[in-house]
């Protein structure tokens, strides 16, 4: 391998890791799950990805389609029935693989397609209002504007440091640049660990309790 790809691939694996800890945590959230279950999930997929190799459009972290999906099932019935729904899931995607039936996925028009996307970037943004508020009140003032800058700083380094360089991606740069930005000047902003308690061991293997 080039070592150029090398480099390529540590730097992408890296930014995906700052990205995926948070992205993963918020989608657990919004599915009502514990957030240790997104870490949990998160880590044994893109493992299981790098080791064995994965395939062009395959998703292997977080993702906020099924997060949305599968509300219903985790309020209605709880989590054993979700792992239990995985794991069925799981079975129809090798059955699907080995009987050759992906190309099936070309007869769901694409209107349907583009309004699941749409009806999915909806949902999440309307449970990312939720942060802006504190204690039931909406943020104003100082607080408000300090987030907003945070925003506006972390899109700026998005945007324009392609026009600079190409050295580094710049996602990975915005976040460690922000990230350390507000831990030297000491802002106060909620961090993960406001939002949900994160600690714990790993997980115990255990077939789902369902009836």
């Amino acid at each position: 391998m080039k070592t150029s790809h090398q480099r390529a691939d540590v730097l992408a694996g890296i930014t995906t890791s700052f990205a995926l800890v948070p992205e993963c945590i918020a989608f657990a959230l919004v599915a009502h799950l514990h957030p240790l279950m997104g870490l949990y999930g998160a880590f044994i997929l893109c493992t299981i990805t790098a080791l064995f190799g994965g395939r062009p459009g395959m998703v292997s972290g977080a993702a906020g389609s099924m997060a949305v999906v599968i509300v219903a099932l985790v309020v209605q019935h709880g989590v054993q029935y979700l792992l239990a729904t995985v794991l069925l899931s799981g079975l129809i995607m090798l059955a699907f693989g080995l009987l050759k039936l992906g190309k099936l996925v070309r007869m769901v028009p694409y209107p349907v397609m583009l309004g699941f996307v749409n009806g999915l970037a909806i949902v999440i943004a309307m449970a990312q209002l939720e942060h802006f508020k504190r204690d039931g009140v909406w943020l104003s003032g100082a607080p408000l504007a300090l987030m907003a800058g945070l925003v506006a700083a972390t899109m700026a380094v998005v945007y324009l440091l392609p026009r600079l360089t190409r050295a580094v991606p710049p996602a990975l740069v915005a976040i460690v640049g922000v990230g350390v930005a507000v831990y030297a000047l000491g802002l106060p902003t909620r961090t993960l660990g406001d939002m949900a308690h994160i600690a714990g061991g790993l997980p115990v293997f255990a077939w789902p309790d369902v009836a």
